[in-house]
């Protein structure tokens, strides 16, 4: 059996070996809530389940980075705002920062331009990850067109349903083991779990009502380090969600967590840019 420490330091490997300025998506654990101990051969079946993203597929997708390294994703709301997570923009200097859009890989092709200024969502607690949820203004316009597109918001107040369908797209490890960033965009479908069921998972008080779960009891598909803040999407291609925390990366019986973003649709409206 792995110890516990040891798995902890393994869940603690940044999302990319570069100095990263955030901590993974499924790193995160609220306050109180232990990591539990897994076999060798548990450990080593954890593969994220996903396949190759299209080009054009999630036209809104974005690569956040610092110094030349990949660490979070977001969606495009317009030609001026990002929305990603806020655990991905904790102590973040946006002068630090850049934004790749229109491009299968994280490292080049499509557009990539500065951020002009990062706002946190006032509410957001590190402690147990609650309202997790950021803005970012970009300094110049990424302009809708080829393989450039927005997101659109769900309806405000909207709960993604148990056993609806959703798709989570990003650039983060493809094994809760790591072994580095693939290049391409990958994408994965995973059906929503009842905020009961992951409540039963994790904790009642772990799950609030700003987040909801996705995700297989088999385990085997989910999202990883790397692919925190970037959307989680229904069949409309509404932004339901952001990749926000979760135990290990595909495990069975622990579903991913994500900001549920339909609380957060009048923030988002009010505070968006438009120039």
């Amino acid at each position: 059996m792995k110890s516990i420490v040891a798995l902890a330091l393994a869940l603690m490997m940044p999302a990319a070996m570069a100095a990263t300025v955030a901590t993974p998506a499924e790193d995160l654990l609220p306050e109180g809530l232990e990591i539990p101990e897994i076999s060798d051969e548990e450990f080593n079946q954890m593969i994220v389940g996903g396949t190759p993203a299209t080009a054009g597929e999630f036209p809104y997708i974005v690569s956040l980075s610092r110094s030349g390294s990949h660490f979070c994703g977001g969606a495009l709301l317009n030609a001026y705002t990002v929305v990603t997570a806020a655990h991905c923009s904790t102590g973040v200097s946006a002068s630090s920062v850049r934004v790749r859009a229109g491009s299968l890989q994280w490292a080049s092709g499509g557009t990539q331009v500065a951020v002009r200024q990062i706002l946190i969502h006032p509410s957001y607690s590190s402690s147990n990850i609650n309202n997790d949820i950021a803005l970012w203004r970009l300094s110049t316009p990424i302009n809708a067109g080829g393989n450039i597109g927005y997101v659109s918001l769900p309806a405000s107040g909207s709960d993604p349903a148990g056993g609806s369908s959703s798709t989570v797209a990003g650039w983060g490890y493809t094994s809760e083991t790591g072994g580095g960033l693939p290049a391409a965009l990958r994408r994965v479908d995973v059906p929503v779990v009842a905020r009961s069921t992951c409540q039963s998972q994790y904790g009642a008080s772990s799950i609030t009502t700003a987040m909801f779960c996705a995700g297989v009891s088999g385990g085997g598909r989910d999202a990883c380090q790397g692919d925190s803040g970037g959307p989680i999407v229904n069949p409309s291609r509404q932004l339901i969600g952001v990749v926000s925390w979760g135990n290990g990366c595909a495990r069975p019986n622990y579903a991913g967590v994500y900001t549920r973003v339909g609380t957060f649709v009048s923030w988002i409206n009010t505070n968006r840019w438009t120039s």
